[in-house]
């Protein structure tokens, strides 16, 4: 039998019972869009997920630091640093050191109008900055001598001494939140621009006092994986800081020379495997790992569940399939026969049926995907404030802002146009193997 006769029996047949048909096609539909709608629901809870983590900061940040409690004669020197660049996933390996005395003021402006009296100071190596991973939101890094790398919000750590008491700083968190933006508002401007003024830096550590001059060259991104001082504090070359410690006298005997080492992982996957051979060489690390990872353990139970609902609609429609094969079967006895005797290869007439299971399976899962898909992107315009241009391209492609609700990947829908043919096709088997082994002779006689 030719393809194209194949295909003419097989529409013939589906459209002389039309009522059956479309209720057999309904029943793939409803589970396609199950399992469409199940898992790309999934996704959009893993891609809320995301989002959330990804404002804490960089995942791929391990702190290392020395055992607690001094256990361990582990030292954070330069040895340590040269064995974690050794490790393997490690990218980047940068010591740190913060300044940590009894009294610290920065001053700004002139006469040194505006004051904050604590600000967290971290020496870094500048050269590595652009490695493991710092942005700046403007300006550039440290290159000379007393230049420094000011937090993004650290101008609203510092009070005006000309204004009263109480209202004398700005609160960058009086802004609120903006629900449509799922995020806080711009905060009001601060007193003034950090990269325009030139900061004094005065410490003590008892009676040993250190002023210094600092030159603001770059703003800082937030990012707390890689310590607070990117956002309210001051970020300087790891020589100017270990220069100002030795004057104040900071540098105790055999302490290590740094109090922590950032180790950034090549990929998300390598951070736990990384912080485990790092524990290895008796250090203590901290990560987002730990919050990371059993969220994503429960992202990923929640899709196998609502995959697994929407599994079950289908296996139900593919029982719907196989009953309206066999009743087709029993309807059509004696054509069956007739083509039996006409000298039809016993391998049309199993074609013939499966052709017919299979198309139901392919219409049910083409209805199915358009109707998961436009429901979805409806679904996401609601959820992020209604119909807009803008709003429209983030349900459609997603992005920046608040996370969409439902993400329908394009392998999902042809994953489920070929799970609901295999299921038309695996439905069809039976009736197709059951219409075969008719006898002609007795399918020609029966009513």
């Amino acid at each position: 039998m030719r393809k194209q006769d194949l295909f003419r029996l097989c529409l013939q047949n589906l459209l002389r019972k039309r009522s059956r048909t479309f209720l057999t096609v309904l029943g793939v539909v409803i589970g396609g869009c199950s399992i469409v709608i199940m898992v790309s629901l999934g996704i959009g809870m893993k891609e809320a997920q995301d989002k959330l983590l990804a404002e804490l900061g960089d995942l791929t940040i391990i702190t290392v630091t020395a055992p607690r409690g001094g256990r361990g004669k582990v030292k954070l020197d330069d040895a340590l640093v040269a064995r974690l660049k050794k490790l393997d996933g490690a990218v980047a390996v940068m010591p740190r050191q913060t300044l940590d005395t009894e009294s610290l003021r920065l001053y700004a402006g002139s006469a040194k109008r505006y004051v904050a009296d604590w600000v967290p100071v971290t020496g870094l190596d500048a050269a590595g900055m652009e490695a493991m991973g710092f942005r700046l939101e403007k300006g550039e890094r440290m290159t000379k001598t007393g230049d420094v790398v000011v937090g993004q919000y650290a101008a609203y750590s510092f009070r005006d001494t000309l204004r009263p008491a109480g209202s004398d700083m700005v609160d960058r968190w009086s802004a609120g939140w903006n629900e449509e933006t799922g995020r806080m508002n711009d905060p009001p401007p601060a007193y003034f621009d950090p990269m325009k003024e030139t900061l004094t830096l005065e410490a003590q550590n008892g009676e040993y006092k250190a002023s210094l001059t600092l030159k603001p060259v770059g703003l800082a991104r937030e990012d707390y994986s890689k310590g607070s001082e990117t956002g309210e504090g001051l970020l300087m070359d790891l020589k100017d800081l270990k220069a100002l410690t030795e004057k104040l006298h900071l540098n105790k005997k055999g302490a290590s020379p740094y109090q922590s080492v950032l180790v950034k992982a090549s990929s998300i996957s390598r951070v736990a495997d990384l912080e485990k051979r790092i524990r290895a060489l008796g250090c203590a690390t901290e990560s987002m790992e730990s919050i990371r990872a059993p969220m994503e353990k429960e992202a990923r139970q929640k899709q196998m569940m609502l995959g697994g609902l929407g599994a079950i609609s289908l296996v139900v429609a593919a029982i719907g399939i196989t009953n309206t094969m066999v009743m087709s079967i029993s309807e059509r006895t004696k054509e069956i026969g007739v083509m039996k005797a006409l000298g039809c290869y016993v391998r049309d007439i199993r074609a013939l049926f499966l052709a017919e299971a299979g198309c139901i399976g392919l219409m049910g899962g083409l209805v199915s995907c358009v109707i998961s898909f436009t429901g979805g992107f409806i679904a996401n315009i609601v959820a992020l404030g209604g119909p807009s241009p803008e709003t429209m391209r983030l349900a459609l492609l997603g992005g920046e802002g608040p996370a969409r609700v439902c993400v329908t990947p394009p392998w999902l829908l042809v994953f489920a146009v070929v799970f609901s043919v295999l299921i038309g096709l695996g439905s069809g088997y039976y009736p197709a193997g059951k219409a075969v082994r008719i006898p002609a002779l007795e399918a020609i006689k029966s009513d």
